[in-house]
């Protein structure tokens, strides 16, 4: 299993995965050109997608899923609730094919055995992903306020994690946002996870996770220094056991192979 997160950040995130027997995405937050250029450069093959999985209605991560359905004629994969939203937003009439993926069942798309979990952001019914193929497991956790004990079980299992690590909390207090914003972001029910916390998770998994790229990082209230370096140093002892990696919004990061 091939892993290039294309784009991760507030301005649009995108992630193309490719196994022996296609590709898909998850979320399509660039422009359908955009995301058809950041795959050409990074070796992807677009005739492999098969499907295009949705974590939630956001615009960052929505903004190209018309477009990128209809031009490579794939299935979107999302939850009920944020197929409504998706819907409520789009501003073309042309058929596309969605279906309605349940928290906890496995579909299949691409060759890829596909597990949408639970997880906690201000969107309608947002959800994270755990991809299995021949053995290997991907788990995707981005846009959560907190990781639970029963999203942690589910990620510890995975052979690589692309993990969110949104804001520095430092950074996040002393920066320019108003206070409602602030507040907003560092609710663990509806926000975004710090470095803190996904440290908190890396430590947690006691080197079983192999390869961790850091996801979702913020332009205003994050660096990937910080990030990589909170994440490194949760690993401890078992950092060489563990290869982490930081994702940015501004070009695709290397391609991971779990």
């Amino acid at each position: 299993m091939k892993v290039t997160v294309l784009a991760s950040g507030s301005k649009g995130n995108c992630t193309y995965i490719e196994g022996d027997s296609g590709a898909l995405l998850i979320d399509a937050g660039l422009s359908g050109k955009e995301t058809l250029k950041r795959l050409e450069i990074a070796g992807g093959n677009p005739d492999l997608i098969s499907g295009i999985l949705v974590t939630h209605e956001h615009t960052d991560h929505i903004k190209g899923l018309d477009v990128l359905a209809r031009k490579l004629d794939v299935p979107i994969f999302a939850t009920q609730g944020t197929l409504w939203q998706f819907e409520e937003k789009r501003t073309s009439d042309k058929e596309i094919k969605m279906c309605v993926c349940k928290k906890g069942e496995v579909f299949e798309v691409a060759g890829f055995l596909s597990e949408p979990f639970s997880t906690y952001h201000d969107a309608c019914d947002p959800c994270g992903f755990i991809i299995s193929e021949n053995g290997s497991k991907l788990g995707f956790c981005t846009d959560t306020g907190q990781i639970s004990e029963k999203m942690a079980s589910a990620l510890r299992c995975c052979d690589g994690v692309i993990l969110e690590s949104n804001h520095c909390p430092h950074m996040l207090e002393t920066g320019p946002y108003p206070q409602f914003l602030k507040e907003r972001i560092r609710d663990i029910k509806r926000g975004h996870l710090s470095n803190t916390s996904a440290s908190e998770f890396i430590q947690k998994t006691d080197g079983d996770v192999e390869k961790i790229i850091l996801a979702h990082l913020s332009e205003e209230n994050n660096t990937p220094e910080k990030a990589l370096s909170s994440a490194r140093n949760s690993a401890g002892l078992f950092s060489k056991k563990t290869t982490i990696e930081v994702s940015l919004q501004c070009t695709a990061c290397n391609t991971m192979t779990i």
